[in-house]
């Protein structure tokens, strides 16, 4: 047997271990329709998939409507980050219960399942628009992405003596100059009393 076999197999693991999945209430297929297009009507009933940034959330008395700037999906089908919704438009998806608006906050990432029923026209400034309405069948409120820092490097541990400024092509060569990468710290000290006069 060659030795390339059990090589290949274990890298086709790894690769379909590391691809993206849907999660399981977020599965299934589903039109490929957006919002925009939504809009100008004639897609009721049809099942969709959407997501976006919550705009805002308004419980009502036997339902909670999120209105959405919709935004692609990616392979899991998460709103794309940094994406823009403008040619995605706008949405309003709503469902049974009740949904804390403190938690479906503004700008937190939501995918909705459903099916669409119409739309409902809302004051955007002074323009009426019509946002797509989803009754919603699952709900989705995706974990909050983490924050970098935004620094010159990726994050981990370097060497103190590697980077700008360091190394013989830096200007400060190497060993003791790790120091001079410190903060600098400046000591003031009081001035002495003068010294008593003299007598005579």
């Amino acid at each position: 047997m060659s030795l390339y076999r059990p090589l290949a197999l274990v890298a086709a693991a790894a690769l379909l271990g590391g691809c993206a999945t849907i999660p399981q209430p977020l599965q299934g297929n589903y039109t490929a329709i957006s919002s925009a297009a939504a809009q100008q009507g004639g897609a009721g009933g049809t099942q969709v998939r959407w997501g976006g940034e919550i705009i805002k959330t308004e419980p009502g008395p036997q339902q909670t409507c999120f209105y959405i700037l919709a935004r692609p999906l990616d392979s899991q089908a998460r709103p794309e980050l940094g994406r823009s919704g403008g040619d995605q438009g706008r949405f309003v998806a709503c469902h049974s219960g009740f949904y804390d608006p403190e938690v479906f906050s503004r700008g937190r990432e939501l995918t909705v399942t459903g099916t669409i029923h119409g739309t409902v026209t809302q004051k955007v400034g002074d323009y009426d628009y019509p946002y797509p309405r989803v009754e919603a069948n699952v709900v989705y409120l995706w974990p909050k992405r983490p924050v970098y820092v935004n620094t010159p490097y990726p994050p981990g541990f370097y060497d103190p003596f590697w980077g700008p400024g360091w190394g013989p092509w830096g200007g400060y060569g190497y060993g003791y100059p790790y120091y001079w990468n410190r903060p600098r710290v400046i000591v003031v000290r009081p001035a002495p009393p003068p010294p008593p006069p003299s007598g005579k």
